[in-house]
């Protein structure tokens, strides 16, 4: 008896807690791909090129460790950033740690590219990612299939059709 109120009260959170870990995967999702591509197009420069080069060639427990680059070159910035939002310059602090986290998703995006292929030979990784992958699949159907999602995708159409239509009139009107 217990149990079963104490799943019914703890539902709605448990509900919320995956709708915003849905949401927050679809936002990484968005800019994992553009920044990958925009990386690797700065990757194409010569010097560049050949760290790239050398980061494909390293073993997978070096692969796994430079994983960890993107969050130690961007801590010190993200604490610069709170000791600007205490001193009270919010504006600018929260725009730093957006900048730092816009950067060290593409440069984790661009590392993970360079360096899956190394990481999946190391078996308890490769299980990992699959099992994590299946997860994050799961999640997003979920989330693509919930009447919020829907909603919100039917909303967007339906903006997008009326700006159509006043790019129209404006162009007729010019």
């Amino acid at each position: 008896m217990l149990r079963s109120l104490l799943r019914l009260l703890l539902q709605p959170l448990r509900w919320l807690a995956r709708l915003l870990l849905a949401l927050l995967l679809v936002f990484e999702e968005w800019g994992w791909e553009p920044l990958q591509r925009a990386m690797a197009w700065l990757g194409r420069l010569p010097v560049l090129r050949q760290v790239e080069a050398a980061i494909r060639r390293l073993p997978p427990y070096g692969a796994l460790a430079l994983l960890l680059l993107p969050t130690l070159l961007i801590l010190p910035v993200k604490i610069i950033a709170l000791w600007m939002i205490g001193k009270g310059r919010a504006l600018l602090g929260v725009s730093v740690i957006l900048l730092a986290k816009v950067a060290g998703t593409a440069l984790l995006a661009r590392l993970f590219v360079l360096i899956q292929p190394a990481l999946m030979q190391l078996g308890w990784f490769a299980r990992l990612y699959t099992r994590w992958s299946a997860w994050k699949l799961a999640l997003l159907a979920w989330l693509h299939a919930s009447l919020l999602w829907r909603q919100a995708a039917a909303l967007k159409r339906l903006l997008r059709c009326r700006l159509k239509r006043l790019k129209r009139r404006f162009m007729r009107m010019a």
